[in-house]
């Protein structure tokens, strides 16, 4: 019920297409039930030597004198035995009700069957197989209706999953990690449509079958119809048993295939150390348990949805013979009545029990069916936990009610008393430390600063406040006294440009990723900012220049033609704030002085964060003041003479890179 309704605002725009289906299943279910119904007149033709019309006379007659004699004993009963007059006058009533249905066969049907028997089979043959085709031609209008609403709503949820995920902020995106929310949105939603298919097409289809059939059967005999579904609670109870240990399993399964996901990824994205350190074998292995976990969830499910459907089955069995051995009784006794209970209006015939064992029967096939689907059910509902996890989780870096106007930098950045952790749970009995600790310092517009420190110091944790990637725990990051978090994100990061170590690019051409800053810049702003970033001298010599395609994360191009690119974009937004995340390090000596200079020229006029461990001649060139930083706080601010004066841990560092020159 809770999956139904969350999914209900995606299906809602579908609504008439829903309906549609529904009536075709509705005429599915009559078509159904009306072909198990032939039963009742073959068998009477077949086997009792009489045609339809002179059956009915018969029973006319015989209902008729039934009457007769109920009314005259009715009214030689005495008038102070209540509970028997009232029983008798019941049966009359049962009585009349069926002489009117045969006075308006006899009337409105009749006329149209044949006197002659085979004829009459012929007929009846002929209406089954009339029926059968339109039946499949409701089926296959139920099934594409139902399949195009399937498709466009699983579309929806996708990109409705997708458009949210991209609205959370960056720590809640890594700590989900990027495997599990591939593995949601592609196969969790598959395992989502299964169920959603099941539900539209079985779930609707195969109770409006069993209700059709059980709806002829209490025309035919409700006494009995209505003895064979005191089994139903127990079914009911059974399938909520299941369910609930279904849904568990099958959200185990689902978690176990982002392990799958999430090998992958990690083995293919670090294919090159994987050959290079020859751990093919390590990954083998990994793969093998996340597969052999799979397994052994999927099994659990199996076990279970294979338990499920015999045991339903055998339910519904014992749920026909409750009917049809009573039933059989009344046959070979003629009789109406077992034990002084009347099961019947009249004695019954073969021809009514045939009937009713086959409508009974034909509900016990829709529950089999409906059984068979349970398991599909659970897991589904299962995947929709999982996605609506997704699309119920909130940003930890939210946007302001009131936003406030945000013009240009132009005075300063203030960092005033930051304070962060990124997990407060402990882990193997200690708590996590603070990544920042009452930080505070102060950038004026224009300045180059330099962050540098240890690894775990906190320089990316630092300035990953500035673009809002996350939020401070205490204390404010100002941008020209205005706090980052009462300015719109997109206002804020409009006037940030980035460039990282790891270079991310798309797998697109070159063009387009240097447009990706800014999507309306014209073809001179981008030649102009390829230009400045020393783009063109390598494009220039490619066969489709600007529009080279440089495949899956750049693979296509070297590790410096990347970063110029990557350059290139952050030049192209022309930010009044850059921040520079170990940019060069990855560089051989030549890229980095391209890069170097491409910056001197770039960060007049602007304010610039340079993360690095690297400190050189080159770097000092362009930097106006450094900040050293040592577990989560500023150990000292200056210039580079000034560090190396007092500051100890700033003194490590340098010669530390003093000796990686060297050698």
């Amino acid at each position: 019920m809770e999956t139904a309704s969350r999914l209900f605002p995606f299906v809602w725009p579908y609504r008439r297409k829903a309906i549609l289906s529904i009536i075709c299943a509705l005429f599915i279910s009559v078509l159904w039930a009306g072909n198990l119904s032939t039963v009742l007149p073959m068998v009477r033709v077949l086997f009792q030597q009489k045609n339809l019309h002179q059956y009915v006379d018969e029973q006319i007659d015989l209902v008729e004198a039934d009457i007769e004699q109920r009314k005259a004993a009715i009214e030689k009963m005495a008038a102070s035995d209540v509970e028997r007059r009232a029983r008798a006058q019941r049966y009359q009533s049962d009585a009349t009700r069926q002489l009117s249905f045969l006075a308006t066969t006899r009337h409105y049907v009749l006329p149209y069957v044949p006197v002659d028997r085979f004829n009459t089979i012929a007929l009846i043959f002929g209406c089954f197989l009339i029926a059968t085709f339109l039946k499949g031609i409701f089926i296959y209008l139920q099934e594409i209706l139902v399949g195009g609403i399937v498709n466009r709503v699983i579309v929806d949820v996708r990109k409705k999953c997708f458009r949210h995920a991209l609205t959370l902020d960056y720590q809640t995106i890594a700590a989900a990690g990027p495997s599990n929310l591939i593995s949601r949105i592609t196969n969790d939603v598959e395992t989502l449509a299964v169920g959603l298919r099941t539900v539209m097409v079985r779930l609707v289809r195969e109770p409006l079958k069993a209700g059709g059939c059980i709806a002829f059967a209490f025309v035919l005999n409700w006494r009995l119809t209505l003895l064979s579904m005191i089994v139903v609670p127990c079914i009911g109870l059974l399938f909520a048993k299941f369910g609930k240990s279904l849904k568990k399993a099958s959200k185990g399964t689902l978690q176990s295939m982002s392990g799958i996901y999430k090998g992958l990824s990690e083995t293919f994205d670090s294919l090159k150390i994987v050959i290079a350190f020859g751990a093919a074998r390590r990954h083998r292995r990994q793969f093998h348990l996340a597969n052999k976990e799979y397994l052994n969830k999927s099994m659990k499910v199996i076990r279970l949805s294979a338990l499920a459907r015999p045991t339903t089955e055998l339910m519904g069995t014992i749920a026909v013979l409750c009917a049809v051995i009573p039933g059989t009784y009344l046959v070979l006794r003629g009789t109406d009545e077992i034990w002084g209970i009347k099961l019947s209006q009249g004695a019954m015939d073969i021809a009514q029990l045939s009937a009713l064992y086959a409508l009974l029967a034909g509900t016990l096939d829709s529950v089999r069916k409906l059984s068979s689907v349970y398991g599909d059910l659970k897991r589904s509902a299962a995947a929709s936990d999982r996605l609506f996890e997704i699309l119920n989780e909130k940003t930890k870096v939210p946007e302001p009610k009131e936003p406030q106007i945000f013009n240009r930098h132009s005075r300063d950045i203030r960092f005033e008393n930051l304070s962060f952790s990124y997990s407060q749970e402990a882990i193997d009995g200690n708590v996590r430390p603070p990544a920042l600790r009452n930080l505070s310092f102060t950038v004026s517009a224009g300045e180059v600063v330099a962050v540098i420190g240890e690894n775990g110091s906190g320089k990316s944790t630092l300035l990953n406040m500035l673009p809002r990637f996350t939020d401070p725990d205490q204390g404010a990051v100002l941008i020209d006294g205005v706090d980052v978090r009462q300015i719109r994100s997109s206002d804020l990061r409009s006037q940030i440009g980035i460039v990282t170590q790891e270079t991310q690019l798309f797998d697109d051409t070159i063009a387009e990723n240097i447009r990706y800053s800014k999507p309306d810049a014209t073809w001179e702003e981008i030649e102009e900012a390829a230009k400045q970033a020393h783009v063109i001298p390598f494009v220039s010599h490619l066969p489709g220049g600007f529009s080279t395609q440089i495949g899956e994360k750049g693979q296509k191009l070297s590790g410096g033609q990347r970063q110029r690119i990557a350059l290139a974009r952050a030049i192209l937004r022309d930010p009044s704030i850059l921040i520079l995340d170990e940019a060069t390090s990855a560089l051989d000596s030549q890229s980095e002085n391209i890069i170097h200079r491409v910056l001197k020229q770039f960060v007049r006029g602007r304010t610039v964060f340079v993360i690095t461990h690297v400190i050189n001649d080159t770097f000092l060139d362009l930097v106006t003041r450094i900040v050293v930083m040592d577990a989560g706080t500023v150990a000292a601010i200056g210039t580079h003479e000034e560090l190396l004066k007092t500051c100890p841990i700033y003194q490590r560092l340098y010669h530390s890179n003093d000796r990686q020159r060297v050698a």
